[in-house]
């Protein structure tokens, strides 16, 4: 039997046509360029994969609150722009990655600024939520209405933002479980107030991490394309996290154990085999005992904190379950000290807030309190870099 030959036309016709009813099926599931972000684990080796090559996060926590304003500063629609500068002088640090606590009510404002990030800078973002935890009255985990609004929160986030090329991660929460391992904004309930000390503080971190992995599976119906962090501090309850949250994809670890981290990475291995991020850590600038700055001190600090980092990245020589981490902080925030005095924002405040002796330089202070709030950015207020800036840059270029 004869073959009957399509003619050329025929084809470029069918092609045209095939294109046109094809396309938007097409780009409904292509990613935008620059989104693609894994996690990848080869025998005790946990990585992250940004368009197919590993990337190790050195990034930093950015808040870049003026002169005379607190936390509740609308940055993201600042005229003049504070990121550009920024940007700038992180790219020469070798910062390519910003963790950002909370996110602008104006979406247009946030584009622009992750775009500006990504675009000029070759910055990625870290974005997160604090599920309330800051929040007046303070957050209750048993309420049914409360944890609906904050996962229409959540997830409305990520509906904005999931497709815009600067998101890495999504972050939950910050040291939420504190309210049970540290009596931080305490919440409760008549049937928790019933339990014993112990038993009350067990059943919160179920309740409270139960929540965290509810909202971890909303989230990846929605983005399947970038991991969920939990963040959280120190891990005394990271084994009932291990039994209640195992749909988060990395503990975002905030931990301040001075120049470097002991065990953490090991303990988090041995509780939970998940990929670490150091969501916060670091060292202030100013000497207690002294009474006077010291960057120096801060720069020996940084240096052996992200020594230590870097070291269990790698299985041959730590856990092999480090990410990378964002230090904390960029720039120095003059509100912090006390928040609840407007007339204090504009001075540098050098009284120490709390005690930490792992932080050895100037520990013994009269009254223990070494750590100063207002001095943790490896730059100041007004951008001028720190002797921190010189060895980080020397370290991540």
């Amino acid at each position: 039997m004869k073959k009957k030959l399509v003619t050329p036309s025929i084809v470029v016709v069918a092609v045209l046509l095939a294109g046109v009813f094809l396309m938007p099926w097409l780009k409904s599931r292509v990613r935008p360029a620059g989104t693609t972000v894994l996690l990848q684990k080869e025998g005790a080796t946990h990585r992250l994969l940004v368009n197919g090559s590993p990337y190790l996060i050195k990034g930093v926590c950015y808040s870049p609150i003026p002169v005379g304003k607190d936390y509740e500063y609308n940055f993201w629609g600042d005229s003049k722009k504070p990121w550009l500068l920024d940007g700038k002088l992180m790219k020469e640090m070798g910062v390519n990655t910003i963790r950002i606590y909370r996110l602008g009510k104006n979406p247009e404002e946030v584009r622009q600024v992750l775009s500006d990030f990504h675009r000029r800078f070759g910055i990625r973002a870290i974005v997160g939520h604090y599920l309330g935890f800051w929040s007046w009255p303070p957050p209750n985990y048993t309420d049914e209405a409360f944890k609906e609004n904050i996962k229409t929160e959540v997830l409305e986030m990520v509906r904005l933002y999931k497709d815009h090329p600067a998101i890495l991660m999504w972050v939950l929460g910050n040291e939420n479980n504190y309210s049970f391992d540290r009596d931080v904004q305490r919440w409760s309930s008549d049937a928790l107030d019933a339990l014993s000390p112990e038993a009350k503080k067990k059943e919160m971190a179920r309740i409270y991490y139960s929540f965290v992995n509810d909202l971890a599976k909303e989230i990846k119906k929605i983005d399947p394309h970038h991991p969920v962090v939990m963040g959280m501090g120190e891990v005394k309850s990271l084994d009932i996290a291990a039994q209640y949250a195992p749909d988060i994809d990395v503990i975002g670890m905030i931990a301040y154990r001075g120049p470097g981290f002991g065990s953490l990475f090991r303990q988090i291995r041995q509780k939970l085999d998940k990929p670490v991020v150091m969501i916060e850590w670091g060292a202030d600038s100013y000497n207690a005992l002294q009474a006077q700055p010291d960057e120096e001190a801060q720069a020996d600090f940084l240096k052996l904190q992200w020594q230590d980092i870097e070291r269990n990245a790698d299985p041959k020589k730590g856990s092999g379950n480090a990410l990378g981490g964002t230090l904390f902080e960029w720039s120095d925030e003059w509100w912090k000290g006390n928040e609840n005095l407007p007339y204090t924002w504009s001075v540098h405040d050098t009284a120490g807030h709390w005690g930490n002796a792992s932080y050895y330089t100037d520990a013994d202070v009269l009254g223990r309190l070494n750590m100063n709030e207002e001095w943790w950015g490896v730059v100041s207020i007004e951008r001028k870099p720190k002797k921190s800036y010189p060895m980080l840059k020397a370290l991540w270029e």
